[in-house]
C-alpha cells in the first residue's frame, strides 16, 4: 500500500479563491451554448431533416415519410430517430458516467481531464457543421459522443466545487454558475437564431445557417472551456483514499468502485437525497422536455412562439438562480430547495389552466419557469456536494448525473401514458406534479447536518 504521504493532496485555502471561483463558474457558460443552441433547439430537427432525405428524398420538408430507415437490420420510423438518439446517448452516459468519476478522484490532474473531455465533446459538436445531405448516419455518432463527453465532463466539473468553494460559499458559487450558463446559453441562442433569419440578407442558405449555428455551439464550448482549464491549473493532485501503488489509475478506479459499492449503504441520508432528487428532477426535467409540444398541441401556439417561449425562460432563469442563492444564504439550500419544488407544483397547475391561444398568458408562466428552474438545479448541485466523502467527489456526482440521465425517461414515460389514457395534453401536464410531491415528501425526511458527519465533511452555517 502507498502511504497517504504519496499521494497529492491539494490545500483548499489556496484552491477557495474569488479567482478560482469565477474560473469555475465559466464552464457553465461554455457548455450551456452546446445545449442550448445544439440539444434542445437545432440538432432534433435537423437530424430528422437529414433521415428524412434519405429515406424519402425529395420530400417536402415537414410532410410525413412513410419509408423506415434501417439500423443494423431494425426498421426505425424517421420522426423517432431523433428521440431514439438521444435516448441511447442517454443510457450509455448513465452506464459510462460512474467509471469516468471514479478515474476523475484518482487523476492527479482533474482540470486536465475536464478540459480533454470537453474537447473532445466539442469536436464532435463542431463537426457537426458537416452534416448535410442525408447522412444522418454521421449524426448519431455525433450526437453520441458529444452527449457522452458533456455528462462525462459536467461530473468533473460538479465535483471541483467542493475544492473551489467553502461548505458556506456553496450555495452561491453553484447558483452564480448555472446564472452564467443561462445568460451564455441564451445569448449564443440570440445570434444563432437571428442568423436563421436573416439568412438570405447574408448570402447564405437556410441549411448553412443551421451548420454555422452547430458549429458555433462547438467552438463557443471549447473556447470559453479554456478559462476553468487555465483558471483552475494549480489544483492538482487527488484527495482519494490510497490504494496499492501497482493498482494504477484504473486498477486503483475499479479497486475505489468495489469500495463503494459496498460502503455505499454507509450514507443513508446521501442516498435519500439522491432518491428524492431522481423525482422531483424527473418532474422538472419532464416539464421542459414537454412544454413545447404542450404550447404547440394543447394551446396552439406557432414554433416561432415557442421559441421566443425558450428565449424568455433561458434569460429569465439568470435572474432566477441568482435569486434562490441569495434566499438559499438566508435561509439554506434544502429549504430552498423545497420551496422550489412547492413553485414547481403551481407553475403546473397554471400551466393546465392556460387557455388555448392566450400566449400573453403562456409567457407568464415561462417567466414562473425561468425563475424556479435554474435555482432548484443549482441548489440542488451544492447541497449535494456537502453530503459526498471525501476523495470520492467525482464518483459520487457521477452517480447524481447518472441518476438524472438513466431516469429521466420516467416522468416522459407517464405524460405520454396519460395522453394515451385521456388524449389531451392537460391531464398529461399534470401528472408530474406527482413527481414533485414524491420528491418533496422524501427530501423533507433527509437529515441534511447528519449526512454531511456520516460524509466527514465540514458543517456549513446555514443548510
Amino acid at each position: 500500500m502507498t502511504s497517504a504521504s504519496s499521494v497529492v493532496r491539494a490545500d483548499p485555502q489556496v484552491e477557495r479563491t474569488r479567482a478560482h471561483q469565477r474560473a469555475w463558474g465559466w464552464y457553465d457558460w461554455a457548455n450551456s451554448a452546446y445545449v442550448t443552441t445544439t440539444g434542445t433547439v437545432l440538432i432534433s430537427p435537423y437530424l430528422t431533416a437529414l433521415a428524412r432525405e434519405d429515406a424519402c428524398p425529395g420530400l417536402a420538408s415537414g410532410a410525413v415519410c412513410a419509408e423506415d430507415l434501417s439500423i443494423l437490420g431494425v426498421p426505425i420510423a424517421v420522426g423517432s430517430l431523433a428521440p431514439y438518439t438521444i435516448t441511447f446517448a442517454t443510457i450509455v452516459s448513465a452506464l459510462v458516467l460512474i467509471f469516468v468519476g471514479a478515474v476523475a478522484d484518482r487523476h492527479p490532474r482533474p482540470t486536465w481531464l475536464l478540459g480533454g473531455l470537453a474537447w473532445a465533446g466539442a469536436t464532435a459538436a463542431s463537426l457537426m457543421f458537416f452534416l448535410q445531405g442525408s447522412n444522418w448516419q454521421l449524426g448519431v455518432a455525433l450526437v453520441v459522443i458529444a452527449n457522452l463527453c458533456f455528462g462525462a465532463s459536467t461530473v468533473v466539473y460538479d465535483a471541483l466545487l467542493n475544492r473551489v468553494a467553502h461548505p458556506d460559499d456553496r450555495d452561491k458559487v453553484s447558483s452564480r454558475a448555472w446564472a452564467l450558463g443561462y445568460l451564455g446559453g441564451g445569448l449564443l441562442l440570440v445570434i444563432n437564431l437571428g442568423v436563421m433569419q436573416l439568412y438570405e440578407n447574408l448570402g447564405i442558405s437556410y441549411e448553412m445557417a443551421i451548420r454555422l449555428s452547430l458549429l458555433s455551439a462547438g467552438l463557443w464550448w471549447a473556447g470559453f472551456t479554456l478559462i476553468p482549464v487555465l483558471g483552475l491549473r494549480r489544483i492538482r493532485g487527488t484527495t482519494a483514499v490510497p490504494v496499492a501503488r501497482s493498482a494504477g489509475i484504473v486498477g486503483g478506479t475499479l479497486a475505489q468502485l468495489g469500495d463503494t459499492f459496498r460502503e455505499v449503504r454507509n450514507y443513508p441520508q446521501t442516498l435519500m437525497f439522491l432518491l428524492a432528487y431522481l423525482f422531483f428532477n424527473d418532474g422538472i426535467q419532464t416539464v421542459i422536455s414537454s412544454a413545447s409540444l404542450y404550447g404547440i398541441e394543447a394551446l396552439g401556439f406557432e414554433t416561432s412562439q415557442m421559441i421566443i417561449t425558450i428565449l424568455v425562460v433561458q434569460f429569465v432563469a439568470f435572474g432566477g438562480a441568482l435569486l434562490f442563492g441569495a434566499i438559499a444564504g438566508r435561509v439554506g439550500a434544502k429549504r430552498t430547495v423545497l420551496g422550489g419544488i412547492v413553485m414547481w407544483t403551481l407553475v403546473v397547475t397554471f400551466a393546465y389552466f392556460v387557455p388555448r391561444g392566450a400566449f400573453t398568458t403562456w409567457l407568464v408562466c415561462a417567466v414562473l419557469i425561468g425563475t424556479v428552474m435554474g435555482g432548484t438545479q443549482a441548489l440542488s448541485r451544492s447541497l449535494y456536494s456537502q453530503l459526498v466523502p471525501q476523495g470520492r467527489e467525482s464518483e459520487f456526482f457521477s452517480f447524481y448525473q447518472a441518476m438524472e440521465r438513466g431516469t429521466s425517461w420516467f416522468g416522459t414515460l407517464a405524460f405520454g401514458l396519460m395522453f394515451q389514457l385521456t388524449g389531451s395534453y392537460r391531464p398529461a401536464i399534470l401528472i408530474t406534479i406527482v413527481f414533485f410531491v414524491i420528491g418533496g415528501l422524501i427530501l423533507l425526511r433527509v437529515r441534511v447536518r447528519e449526512g454531511i458527519a456520516a460524509a466527514g465533511n465540514e458543517q456549513p452555517r446555514i443548510v
